[in-house]
């Protein structure tokens, strides 16, 4: 057997791991920009605001940040529970230390102290979180599309082959869903000129890099006959094109429909896509082909998975939108804030509910057919993935409020608290904005070209290594490697305020 078919076998007919271990790993990003804002603030509180190079601040993003993420799907996957109560046991144990050791609110009790941060006024002109979702997001997906070709990355996470969850599996799911959050409808920027239709124009020009980058790993691909999961997308169909086309059609289903009503339009989709999958012979010929025995002859034959997901894609975007709708709203107070978390949890919640009888009472999830279920997974999973960071967000806010002067980029600040009598309670003032150093931010300024780097290098280590046959400590120092120099080409173009766009 070649090399490619090798490779191929490596990652095809596998059956996904537990939705626990999904949702505990997913969780594990969030708790890092926790663990790692608190360990910032109580530097600060101990000795002072930090002034160090780049190059030091891109080490320790990339040691609290990304060393984790990769040590935990790779050679502490089996201990992934431990690993995550760890860092939970370690944020919670930084907040309390940063709690005595406070330098506001000295007299103050807990209660007093929560009741008056809740008034405080906090810059409403973006919400950290959001960016920080998109950001993880890209990361996670950064390191996995490397470490499924090594044995290293349990099997157990790579994609589905028909049913069953996957942690890949949401790779392509969440990726729409966390961009369709600042997606224009989202930001009410549809509407502002009279004819509406020129805002499927300007998507059209928005993505036409995605469709050249979609051509582009297409001849490539075949060129130099890398080695292909063709049940994923089909046989000419890729990440690129499912994502600039969703983009599309949704913005001409909202040229149409007003985006306040998109959760409508994207029940409706779903629901009827699902419909149509029990009723007529739709499900069959996605999973086997026109003759039932998986022919890819023809063009829809070829790429029949990618195009019929796109069905159940536009509907999670939909969805996105009127969540962006919502969390991008105006909001002064922190309590207004805290409001908004708790409704996003209790609709998080909901969704998990309705998964679980979907589940039970139609069928299982499938990535391959983005079937309703599947849907409401990646739906369910994205809001929860949201809350985590709002609430991780807050409790940074507040760690913040008790070490003055205190910083921690991709976090709100806080701009006014209420008036006191008590000397040491000044109000806090945001400073002007300026360039943080940040991997987060550095990674946020240049997330497209970030991703299509992280590809690029993907195909040249495969070509390069013989992957699945590496032992672990060599695939660990191969993944490090890669991580590190996606991450500082990202922290170089940064710290140069260079932000490529070619559109």
């Amino acid at each position: 057997m070649s090399d490619k078919h090798l490779k191929e076998s490596f990652i095809s007919n596998l059956n996904g791991t537990s939705l626990t271990e999904i949702t505990v790993g997913l969780s594990v990003p969030p708790l890092l920009v926790l663990c790692r804002g608190l360990a910032f603030i109580l530097h600060q509180q101990k000795n002072g605001e930090r002034v160090d190079s780049w190059k030091i601040h891109l080490l320790l993003d990339f040691s609290l940040l990304i060393l984790p993420q990769v040590v935990s799907c790779t050679v502490l996957s089996d201990n992934l529970y431990l690993v995550h109560q760890v860092i939970i046991g370690i944020s919670i144990l930084l907040v309390c230390t940063i709690y005595r050791g406070k330098t506001t609110y000295t007299n103050g009790s807990f209660q007093d102290i929560w009741k008056r941060l809740k008034e405080a006024h906090v810059e409403n002109y973006s919400v950290p979180a959001v960016t920080v979702l998109r950001v993880l997001m890209n990361l996670f997906t950064a390191i996995c599309i490397l470490a499924v070709d090594f044995p290293i990355f349990p099997r157990r996470y790579a994609k589905t082959e028909t049913y069953g969850t996957g942690t890949m599996d949401i790779g392509v799911g969440c990726f729409i869903f966390a961009n369709s959050l600042v997606s224009p409808e989202a930001r009410g920027m549809k509407g502002k000129t009279r004819n509406t239709f020129s805002n499927v124009t300007k998507q059209l020009f928005a993505v036409w890099p995605l469709f050249f980058l979609g051509f582009g790993r297409l001849i490539s691909v075949k060129m130099v006959e890398y080695h292909e999961h063709v049940s994923e997308y089909g046989v000419h169909w890729n990440f690129f094109f499912t994502i600039g086309i969703v983009r599309v059609l949704s913005s001409l289903l909202l040229t149409l429909f007003t985006a306040r009503n998109s959760w409508i339009i994207a029940t409706v989709l779903i629901s009827c896509y699902q419909l149509i999958l029990e009723t007529t012979n739709l499900k069959t010929f996605i999973l086997h082909g026109t003759d039932g025995k998986g022919t890819r002859t023809g063009f829809l034959n070829a790429n029949r998975e990618g195009i019929f997901s796109l069905i159940g894609y536009i509907g999670i975007y939909m969805v996105g939108v009127q969540v962006g709708l919502y969390v991008l709203k105006k909001r002064t107070f922190l309590k207004d804030w805290i409001r908004a978390t708790f409704n996003l949890m209790s609709l998080t919640v909901l969704f998990f509910i309705i998964f679980l009888l979907i589940e039970t009472f139609i069928e299982p999830v499938s990535r391959r057919m983005a079937n309703l279920p599947f849907c409401i997974w990646i739906i369910g999973l994205s809001l929860l993935l949201l809350c985590l960071t709002l609430l991780f967000d807050l409790i940074l806010v507040f760690a913040k409020s008790l070490v003055p002067g205190s910083k921690v980029s991709c976090t709100w600040d806080i701009c006014k608290l209420p008036a006191s009598n008590k000397k040491q309670d000044l109000p806090l003032k945001s400073g002007k904005k300026e360039i943080n150093l940040c991997l987060i931010e550095a990674v946020n300024r240049n997330q497209l070209l970030f991703f299509l780097y992280s590809n690029i290098m993907t195909g040249v280590v495969n070509m390069l290594v013989d992957t699945i046959h590496s032992n672990s400590a060599f695939s660990l120092s191969v993944l490090l490697c890669y991580m590190f120099i996606n991450c500082l080409i990202a922290y170089v173009l940064h710290i140069n305020t260079i932000s490529v766009k070619w559109w």
